[in-house]
């Protein structure tokens, strides 16, 4: 039995998995996983995912060239949250920004509290 098959999977087969910048612990994003992109992940060492508002398998970076490789894989306790630690090549947020993480609230008011790297208009095109 495979550990995949000790996870607990919500209803649509997902499962939620914290990618975590390995060295400095900073939370880059947080992204939904099933089992065929959980074992895509730990076969190429890239990350997989599913995106569940476009209802699609994707490979973090397979259009803006902003890959993870992965350097650890864990899972809770409870079997139920997936830590992933990767080094991060360029941005991990499909806004452009290092984390998805940017927004800071202070006071009842937002903030964007880091720099942006690239113009998501030139990477994916414009929608």
């Amino acid at each position: 039995m495979s550990f995949i098959d000790k996870l607990k999977f919500n209803g649509d087969g997902l499962i939620p998995a914290i990618i975590q910048e390995e060295g400095t612990g900073r939370v880059l994003m947080m992204a939904w996983m099933n089992a065929d992109s959980i074992a895509d992940t730990l076969k190429t060492g890239k990350t997989h995912f599913w995106s569940r508002s476009r209802q699609k398998y994707w490979m973090k970076g397979e259009s803006s060239g902003h890959t993870q490789e992965v350097k650890d894989f864990a899972y809770d306790c409870d079997g139920d949250t997936l830590l992933i630690q990767v080094a991060q090549e360029g941005a991990a947020c499909h806004k452009g920004y290092k984390s998805c993480f940017f927004t800071s609230v202070k006071d009842d008011e937002s903030e964007i509290t880091e720099k942006r790297l690239f113009d998501p208009d030139e990477v994916y095109g414009k929608k």
